[in-house]
């Protein structure tokens, strides 16, 4: 089987330049998966100067490892809100999902995208009788909005004890989609860049830094990032927390127009993806990412449960994390004056990723958002118990990753030394050479964990990743683990 995501599949490349001068620019976004090409797009016929760079590729990270699922149905995110807002604000966030996948179909026929778009169906169910109660209150708020089905089983074999189901929901390939809607916007977009600092100017600007050392001067930016590579002014790691999942992709012989997730501690989410050949797309396992570092183990529970419940012919695995927020609502708007961000999609970036487009493209151009209060980053704290819980993950991380009392589940092609003072990892590859990094996460400080199913090093505070030579994967991390020369 192969280690990468199947969205990435036979996909070519955009092959965007990298920025190699300084430059002046309106707006600038900073992040090339499907928030920043959203913004993009919705900012296209708008009279102003746009620059987009991504670190790496267009759509290769968080958004080539999503399930691609375009669904208004969400595990148990109403009765979330519910709790913790009102019923304007829970009907408010099902008008911006089913928004977000009405303008991703209007924008796949208006360019004519080619990215195995299918509209279908979205189940939610259990697999215990202690859980209906919690899918029959997601059924009692939405069958005041749209149309719910009761159901004591799945269109697959597949165990459930109860289920409901809603229509006008989508499935797609989300790398195809993104890479081809980049392809119809007349801004500069540039990638393998990699903005590692942003400075406030006197006179309300900013000048953004590459790793290159050039400088984007821009009037607004925004941070289209999975994870803010910043502390201040939004403290975001002290406000979120991550989630870790396992995906597989597995050949299937009998494809169908479907889509699920459960609700239930145990997670399963399904659905279906036909290309050149049919395949069925499973996730499971997802909880706090400093639980989820054994990685070869997780890999294993996810192929025995792929084989169990799913397929035995299993052709891709990959995982995925994503950033938490403690009131279950995403983070857009406006942090500070003329900048901007995008994240905390709990698990549904497609839909929120979209949204989150229109929100911002609005908020810069002056004009009314439904939606900008309801997730406005700077909005009051609400569930303090899940708050106080992400601190407490997240300082379990830092200190778990010092004591690292998990070194007994590496193999023998890994190894931590200390040398001058100086925290070592060392991954020997197959063909005897050595890779020596820092292990020493730039961000924040944690000590690095050994992925070696993906070969990366990652960080189990806040989820940057890096690969066997020390460069930067994926953030918030804008600094290599390289070793100086004169210290290996």
């Amino acid at each position: 089987m192969i280690n990468k995501p199947i969205w990435l599949k036979g996909i070519k490349k955009c092959n965007y330049p990298t920025l190699k001068s300084d430059i002046d620019t309106d707006i600038l976004i900073i992040g090339g998966g499907i928030t920043g090409i959203s913004v993009a797009h919705f900012l296209k016929d708008e009279d102003l100067k746009v620059v987009l760079v991504e670190g790496k590729e267009i759509a290769s990270s968080t958004t080539a490892r999503t399930t691609g699922k375009l669904t208004y149905l969400q595990d148990g995110i109403y009765g979330k809100i519910l709790d913790n807002y009102s019923i304007k604000d829970a009907k408010l966030y099902l008008k911006a999902q089913r928004e977000a996948i009405d303008y991703v179909k209007n924008i796949i026929i208006e360019n004519n995208i080619k990215c195995n778009f299918e509209s279908n169906s979205s189940y939610l169910f259990t697999t215990s009788s202690l859980n209906i109660p919690k899918v029959k209150r997601e059924k009692e708020f939405l069958e005041k909005e749209v149309t719910v089905k009761e159901l004591d089983k799945l269109p697959i074999n597949f165990p459930c004890k109860y289920a409901i189901r809603v229509d006008n929901t989508a499935t797609f390939n989300s790398v195809k989609y993104v890479r081809e809607l980049s392809k119809t916007l007349k801004n500069e977009i540039y990638e393998k860049t990699r903005i590692t600092d942003i400075r406030n100017l006197e006179d309300g600007t900013f000048i953004a830094i590459t790793d290159k050392n050039y400088k984007i001067k821009a009037k607004k930016i925004v941070l289209a990032l999975h994870y803010p590579f910043f502390l201040f002014p939004y403290l975001f790691p002290f406000k979120t927390s991550i989630e870790k999942s396992f995906i597989s992709a597995s050949l299937t012989s009998n494809p169908k127009l479907f889509n699920a997730i459960n609700l239930d501690k145990e997670n399963h989410s399904i659905r279906y993806y036909s290309d050149d050949q049919n395949y069925i797309i499973y996730l499971t396992d997802s909880k706090a990412l400093d639980k989820n570092m054994d990685n070869k183990k997780e890999f294993e529970k996810l192929i025995w449960s792929t084989k169990t419940n799913i397929s035995k012919q299993i052709k891709y695995v990959w995982s995925n994390q994503d950033i938490m927020t403690n009131d279950s609502l995403p983070l857009i708007g406006e942090i500070e004056k003329n900048l901007y961000i995008g994240t905390g999609y709990n698990t549904w970036g497609m839909t929120n990723g979209t949204i989150a487009g229109k929100i911002i493209a609005d908020l810069i151009t002056n004009k009314d958002s439904d939606y900008k209060s309801l997730f406005d980053p700077k909005r009051d704290i609400k569930n303090l118990p899940t708050l106080m819980g992400y601190n407490l993950e997240n300082m379990a991380a830092f200190s778990t990753s010092y004591v690292n009392k998990n070194k007994n589940f590496y193999s023998d092609n890994v190894k931590f030394v200390n040398e001058d003072g100086i925290d070592i990892g060392i991954y020997i590859d197959e063909k005897g050479k050595e890779h020596r990094v820092r292990n020493l996460c730039p961000h924040m400080k944690c000590k690095l964990m050994f992925n070696e199913v993906e070969k990366t090093w990652d960080c189990p505070c806040h989820g940057s990743r890096f690969d066997i030579d020390g460069n930067v994967v994926k953030g918030p991390a804008t600094y290599s683990i390289k070793l100086d020369k004169r210290k290996k």
